[in-house]
């Protein structure tokens, strides 16, 4: 069924059109994503359909009392109560209810006879009432919003007044999820959010009833809970079906379609002209080449496909190879004036590896990548480089940049020796060009100022970048861009990102920090999440299996013989799994000595793979040994 639709929207500012010719229809249970590029009116078009804003022209027709809830960017509400008093106004209507049941319980004590039959009556229809709306889980379904969020109970008798921006437009989203509108419209839901309070909302819009409406930046987001892409233009808005990626792969294969009827097209004009113009004259032809003229004023002519605007084409090589061995960091802790944050981190990073550093926020990943450079001291331990290894260095505050320059200036003054023609070609690969060069750093964008410093890294040639969140400020083209280049660069990434889709495309491994240290894993982002999940539910099994046996006691006997087999097996595995470490510790010690032994270069590369797949497999073992010692001890503590 249809709750929204809009019939030619056109938005013009002083009689110049951001977008017209919009069609688009919403029906209940949809979950839509408007795509396009930056400045394409993506929020404005979202302030229309919610009725903030009037069309210049076209329709709007909504469903007769549709309920409907529209989070902004930055939205913002103010209030005087507490978080908790402002989540319960969600359910004064119930509360009323609540309270008239109380009343009527009291009642029902001082009434008898056929008056009581009625009361009874009154409060079972109410009671059920109160029951379908949601009377008897709205406080849990408040305290669940509210974690999820990340305010806990501590936090939940503070003033809205004394909420940070951010704090307060993630209160604004919760609010607006226990009211459960028809229509959600959200402008950028995961600002303000870290990955795992995203990870929790995404599967909360899964399951919700309501239709959804939704522009982010957020590719990962996109797909796990959207399922209808629009792409806005400045003169249409077309309909994909599907996610992101989904969304991604169709309209790259429209575009080449286009592409190739307009081609074929030309191909059919230029030869019926080329026939007219040959044999109108002749008397022989002349109908033949009138017939022609006749089929090209009829032909409907295609438009040549739009590229639309142009992309940045940002490239990043090294200027010599490094080592095999680029960072080592080993028994190492992080924090501030002696704050220990994460304790002990390993890091063994060789060649062309592509690390994504990953965690909860205020876990230290920034403070790592600063004392890997050596902006910031280690609490304890240090970071080795490897030979012939060369940094540069990505930092997400953009401080390093200097305002009073221009954009040229800003390059030029790094690199003094290179010829201006060249730092400009350079400029205009990162979508700097004419007089563009010339703007003041300090009136850049955050995007802007993100391409001066990728531009500028683009220029140091270095074989190990280290990165701080590079997709910070970046419209979803120039991730995508970024993503490339750093796909095809033939140097080694260490990285710290909260865009998951950006981790997913460009990570060979992730490394997760936490309170008690750093774990690595040999994959992707998707990977590192299958793998948690996994230890998880390894950990969960045996946690469920003990309470069910305290809950009866543990007497039966049959439950016991259970348990025990259970740990035996596991024991069994532990031992297999032992022996198979100790013989991968003797094969690489005896590869340590072959490499010592031998100059020839050949030898040395094959042994070498050989070392790194036996290291890469030797971490896989005592991962899997660590999850099957603690499940054991789990079972032998029942």
């Amino acid at each position: 069924m249809m709750i929204l639709q809009g019939i030619k929207i056109e938005r013009s500012f002083a009689g110049e059109a951001l977008f017209e010719n919009i069609n688009l229809q919403v029906d209940e249970r949809d979950r839509i994503a408007i795509v396009g590029k930056n400045g394409a009116g993506k929020s404005t078009l979202l302030k229309i359909l919610v009725g903030e804003e009037a069309p210049t022209s076209g329709e709007m027709i909504r469903k007769k009392d549709l309920s409907l809830s529209y989070l902004a960017q930055n939205s913002r509400f103010e209030s005087e109560n507490t978080i908790y008093e402002e989540m319960l106004q969600v359910f004064s209507g119930l509360r009323q209810i609540e309270k008239r049941l109380r009343d009527m319980e009291i009642q029902m004590g001082e009434l008898v006879g056929l008056e009581l039959d009625q009361l009874i009556q009154a409060y079972d229809h109410l009671s059920e009432e109160f029951r379908l709306a949601g009377g008897f889980t709205y406080e849990a379904d408040i305290h669940a919003i509210l974690n999820g969020f990340k305010f806990d109970e501590s936090m939940w008798q503070m003033k809205i007044s004394a909420l940070s921006g951010g704090q307060n437009t993630r209160l604004s989203l919760a609010k607006m999820l226990l009211e459960k509108p028809e229509l959600l419209v959200l402008d950028e839901p995961t600002n303000h959010l870290d990955i795992e309070t995203i990870a929790w909302l995404e599967n909360y819009l899964v399951h919700y009833k309501g239709a959804l409406i939704i522009v982010s930046h957020d590719r990962y987001f996109l797909d796990k809970v959207t399922t209808i892409t629009l792409d806005l233009t400045a003169t249409s808005l077309e309909r994909y079906v599907g996610n992101y990626s989904t969304f991604v792969a169709l309209k790259e294969q429209k575009l080449l379609t286009e592409w190739q009827n307009y081609e074929k097209q030309q191909k059919e004009i230029a030869k019926l002209e080329d026939f007219v113009q040959k044999n109108i004259v002749r008397a022989s032809t002349t109908k033949r080449a009138q017939a022609r003229r006749k089929q090209l004023e009829k032909m409907e002519r295609l438009d040549k496909p739009s590229l639309e605007q142009k992309s940045a084409k940002m490239t990043f090589h090294s200027n010599k190879s490094s080592g095999n061995i680029v960072l080592t960091v080993e028994q190492a802790a992080v924090g501030y004036n002696g704050e220990v944050l994460s304790e002990p981190i390993h890091i063994d990073q060789r060649k062309l590896d592509a690390i994504a550093i990953v965690g909860p926020n205020g876990i230290g990943k920034t403070t790592l990548l600063k004392s890997i450079i050596g902006q910031l001291p280690f609490i304890k331990g240090e970071a080795r480089f490897g030979a012939n290894v060369e940094v540069g260095y990505y930092d997400q505050t953009q401080s390093v940049l200097t305002p009073s320059h221009s954009v040229l200036e800003e390059l030029w003054s790094a690199f003094p020796t290179i010829p201006e023609v060249e730092i400009r070609s350079r400029l205009g690969a990162f979508l700097f060009s004419g007089d563009d060069v010339k703007k003041s750093i300090s009136m850049l964008s955050g995007g802007e100022k993100a391409r001066v410093l990728l531009a500028k890294l683009s220029m140091e040639n270095n074989n190990f970048l280290i990165l701080d969140e590079p997709t910070n400020h970046l419209d979803i083209d120039s991730k995508e861009v970024l993503e490339n280049a750093l796909i095809q660069y033939d140097g080694t990434l260490l990285f710290v990102s909260h865009d998951r889709y950006f981790i997913n495309r460009v990570a060979t491994k992730v490394l997760e920090l936490s309170e008690t240290g750093s774990t690595l894993y040999l994959g992707d982002y998707d990977y590192y999440l299958e793998k948690k999940a996994e230890q998880s539910a390894s950990v969960e099994e045996p946690r469920d299996l003990a309470k069910t046996m305290n809950s009866s006691g543990a007497s039966d006997y049959q439950v016991q013989k259970e348990n025990q087999k259970e740990q035996r097996k596991i024991a069994r595995q532990i031992e297999q799994l032992e022996t198979e470490i100790d013989d991968l510790e003797n094969r690489l010690a005896q590869l340590q000595e072959a490499m010592l032994g031998t100059n020839d270069v050949g030898e040395l590369t094959e042994l070498q793979k050989e070392m790194d797949t036996l290291m890469h497999q030797q971490a896989d073992f005592m991962q899997e040994w660590e999850n099957l010692t603690e499940k054991l001890e789990i079972l032998a503590s029942v």
